[in-house]
């Protein structure tokens, strides 16, 4: 009696009420019948999805996208694409349309960084390095009122047990005096992106509607006093948190 019901419904208004759900159950109540399959694939539906500011952001894309339908350029704003001159990546979130960036190395503030005795601009996408785990870094998350604030630590470790041994055993003393320097934290660590890459949390903070607002964001080591090397950076990207 149900199914009946709902065949009786226009199509219009079965598109109307899909576009109040999220994307994965769509795609999901589009499998029901023809009827919901049409419902499902019409730009009805995935405009809702769909950022407000959408078309500002496809007119800041380095290569533009090429769709027919709404779904299609949902589907496409889903990948990574380059913006702002190719500074910054954008992508929208699969399963709930959220907004996600990441800036890349040329948009961020690095001690040194037009010195190449300290770093080297250069693209290597298949190494992965990490050399900065003998003292933990200090991290932090910043909004510009100060209402909200995120410090932490950080270990930019490869994860290779051998080597974590060896520390141990040669600089046990020196590893223990270093870590009293920094501001304790939760010491966080990396783990593996889907990608390849490794990524370590910074921090959170609460976007409201309060408006533009500065996020400051920083990852720093100054108290060890020893030479670091060994780390390729890919950016930092600013994502929605799940919940």
């Amino acid at each position: 009696m149900e199914g009946e019901c709902f065949n009786k419904l226009p199509e219009g208004c079965v598109s109307t009420i899909l576009s109040f759900t999220s994307p994965p159950e769509a795609c999901k109540y589009s499998m029901v019948c023809p009827m919901f399959r049409a419902a499902a694939e019409s730009d009805v539906v995935w405009q809702r999805f769909l950022p407000a500011d959408y078309r500002h952001i496809l007119s800041r894309l380095v290569q533009p996208l090429m769709f027919s339908s709404r779904k299609e350029l949902f589907l496409g704003l889903c990948s990574p694409n380059l913006i702002e001159g190719g500074n910054k990546s954008f992508k929208l979130d699969k399963w709930s349309g959220k907004k996600s960036y990441i800036l890349s190395l040329r948009d961020l503030s690095i001690a040194w960084a037009d010195d190449p005795i300290y770093w080297s601009w250069r693209s290597t996408p298949e190494s992965r390095a990490f050399g900065l785990d003998l003292i933990p870094s200090e991290i932090s998350v910043e909004v510009s009122n100060r209402t909200q604030v995120c410090y932490g630590t950080a270990y930019l470790s490869c994860g290779d047990s051998k080597k974590k041994e060896m520390e141990r055993l040669f600089y046990g003393n020196r590893i223990e005096m270093l870590k009293s320097r920094v501001i304790e934290g939760d010491g966080r660590v990396l783990c593996e992106r889907g990608d390849g890459w490794m990524e370590i949390e910074l921090g959170d903070f609460f976007n409201g509607d309060q408006g533009d607002e500065e996020v400051k964001m920083s990852l720093r080591e100054v108290k060890g006093q020893h030479l670091k090397g060994g780390l390729i950076i890919e950016g930092i990207e600013v994502r929605p948190k799940c919940i």
